[in-house]
């Protein structure tokens, strides 16, 4: 169970902020593109016991407020971080937070660290987007990703079909269950006629792997001083886990983690492994 209030952002965009309990330091939970703050149930779930769990829906994402797209940068993402870390430090009697992101939402973090460090303790970011200055596509290659996007489909005749869908094949076949029915649930809309719609536009999901990894810049992460763990799954070439080793090897206070077994939706594949390091790493700080 979480409970919701509404925090501003950058031009007054109105963020979800669900606050899911727990006892101890804070915790910023930090989502990907496409998905939402509840995606991370398990891990909540299992670190709400030594910790004080909080997580945001990004604009035009989950329960936050829709954007057109066209208005849409990267760093938008960033100043969201931001404007959610400011909350969660302030309701947590100034305690900095610590940082867990996965993919954009780890880039949303390490920005939101470049600009306000006094905000957090630690991050824990799972192969976040973050290029290097000749990128790791060959040039000229497409991101297949914003395709895919703008064809995902919209809409199911309910909760169950949409999760019988998403069970049946990749990548979600391979997530945590709980961690799937949390992206339906959360991330799909009821219809007055009873079918489900997806609450995050494809065109809004299409603009972020337009403007992907444009923050933070590569040469701002050397400036990047919070103590910081970049995780990764198996190597892939021309995927973000070929990146995430060359990314924390710019940072100053940074250590590398990587887990051959995991791939990139390691947070929603394995909840607890990515949940059972970050507590028994987080415990260990001063």
């Amino acid at each position: 169970m979480s409970t919701t209030t509404y925090i501003s952002s950058t031009n007054n965009v109105q963020l979800a902020l669900h606050d899911f309990g727990g006892s101890g330091g804070p915790v910023f939970l930090s989502h990907a593109t496409g998905f939402h703050a509840h995606c991370f149930d398990p891990i909540a779930t299992l670190l709400r016991e030594s910790f004080h769990c909080m997580g945001i829906d990004y604009r035009g994402h989950g329960d936050s407020e829709t954007i057109d797209p066209g208005d849409l940068q990267w760093t938008d993402y960033g100043d969201d971080a931001i404007a959610a870390a400011r909350v969660m430090f302030a309701n947590s009697a100034n305690t900095p937070l610590i940082g867990v992101g996965h993919s954009m939402g780890g880039a949303a973090l390490l920005y939101a660290a470049l600009h306000e460090p006094h905000l957090f303790r630690a991050l824990f970011v799972y192969e976040p987007i973050v290029f290097p200055p000749d990128g790791f596509r060959p040039q000229g290659t497409p991101n297949p990703m914003i395709e895919a996007a703008r064809k995902r489909r919209t809409t199911f005749d309910s909760y169950d079909a949409a999760i019988a869908n998403f069970a049946s094949k990749p990548p979600m076949i391979s997530f945590d269950p709980v961690a799937r029915e949390s992206y339906v649930r959360h991330g799909f809309a009821q219809m007055p006629n009873g079918t489900v719609e997806l609450k995050c536009r494809p065109d809004t999901e299409a603009r972020t792997y337009e403007t992907g990894g444009s923050a933070p810049q590569w040469h701002e992460l050397s400036r990047i001083t919070t103590p910081t763990w970049v995780m990764a799954g198996v190597q892939q070439p021309f995927q973000v886990s070929s990146i995430a080793p060359l990314a924390a090897a710019e940072m100053p206070s940074c250590t590398y983690v990587q887990w051959d077994e995991l791939g990139h939706f390691g947070p929603f594949e394995h909840p607890a492994h990515i949940a059972g390091f970050v507590g028994r790493t987080a415990m260990t700080l001063r």
